[in-house]
């Protein structure tokens, strides 16, 4: 299949800027994968759509501030970077590096940020210093401080949200879900920012089971698919986490014929890349570099909350897996039609 094929027409004043008030109050588009049946609604009617049995599986990973914006100590020129992936403790013996707490980054502008460049935030808080360029142009810093890193990061760093949106965020908390509790990520997982703690607890009452897992999304997520045919893009690869008592649960509820709704692409890749090819799902921490694009055969996932995505993404190429292609780019223009809100701060869509 050409990525052309996941293309359509979205006007820019349709892609949210900023969060709503409340979360819940997002508009909801069901979507039937068999059919392509639409029915409008609002994500706080949810549990409408929803029966007893069903279990969501939503993904508990924390978004860092991971955004610094610093200078220079040498030349006070700002530069900027974004944490992309603290190197463990046998990363940095392997590649030869003295102990310490050691950050792949983005850096840019790149002329400021070379190789034995020493960088300052918050006025000497933080300093870091560039120990290696990467083949791809990402950097390894190795920072010092005194105190915890973490609640240093917490006090100077900003969100790293997504290119298109360039409204400023007035409460960074509306990038985390109400959920969110394992730091690691570089980004949101979205389709958790429509549900509020008293919805989660309104459908846990209803007989709709929860399960959480975790996987740390990467920016990467963000990375354009530039090959023409889509079997040819490599898709990047990022870390998940499943528990046992999480992958009983799951497959439990498989046992007994209730559904599985995973919350997110990002809990849907997770659930998939952990499958048995008798569809249960296997405990653990891997690393995944899964790519769901039509063809595939879903052997977890019976249904999906997520938001509208990018044209030509791989996100919309995971939708269309699921519900088929004609229904998904039909789904899409109807939202269009209809003022949607698109993209990470936007509506969002159910498909069972």
């Amino acid at each position: 299949m050409k990525t052309s094929d996941f293309y359509y027409d979205l006007p820019e004043e349709l892609i949210a800027q900023v969060p709503l008030q409340n979360r819940s109050d997002s508009r909801l588009m069901v979507l039937d994968k068999h059919t392509g049946a639409i029915t409008h609604s609002q994500f706080k009617n949810i549990r409408a759509f929803l029966k007893p049995g069903d279990r969501l599986v939503l993904n508990d990973t924390k978004v860092l501030p991971a955004r610094l914006i610093g200078h220079r100590i040498d030349s006070h020129t700002q530069v900027e970077i974004l944490l992309l992936k603290r190197l463990s403790e046998e990363e940095i013996r392997s590649a030869g590096f003295e102990p310490g707490c050691i950050w792949e980054t983005l850096a840019g502008p790149g002329k400021r940020a070379r190789q034995g460049h020493r960088l300052s935030f918050g006025d000497g808080r933080l300093t870091c210093e560039i120990i290696k360029v990467l083949p791809d142009g990402n950097r390894l810093v190795r920072f010092d401080f005194d105190g915890v890193f973490e609640e240093i990061l917490d006090e100077l760093g900003q969100m790293p949200l997504p290119p298109y949106i360039h409204e400023k965020l007035e409460d960074r908390n509306r990038y985390q879900t109400v959920y969110a509790r394992e730091e690691g990520s570089a980004a949101a997982p979205t389709a958790g920012l429509h549900f509020t703690k008293q919805l989660l607890d309104e459908l846990s009452s209803s007989g709709i089971d929860l399960s959480f897992v975790t996987l740390h999304v990467g920016l990467g997520t963000f990375r354009p698919v530039k090959a023409e045919e889509i079997e040819e893009h490599v898709m990047h690869r990022e870390i998940y986490r499943i528990s046992e008592a999480t992958a009983e649960e799951i497959n439990e509820t498989k046992r007994r014929g209730g559904r599985i709704i995973a919350v997110g692409t990002t809990s849907c890749r997770t659930l998939e890349s952990a499958a048995t090819p008798e569809g249960l799902v296997t405990s653990g921490s891997r690393e995944t570099g899964i790519f769901i694009y039509p063809g595939y055969q879903f052997k977890v996932l019976d249904g999906l909350i997520t938001n509208f995505h990018l044209p030509e993404s791989t996100l919309i190429m995971l939708v269309s897996a699921l519900a088929g292609r004609e229904h998904v780019l039909h789904a899409y223009r109807e939202a269009v039609q209809e003022r949607y809100r698109f993209f990470s701060f936007g509506d969002a869509m159910l498909i069972q």
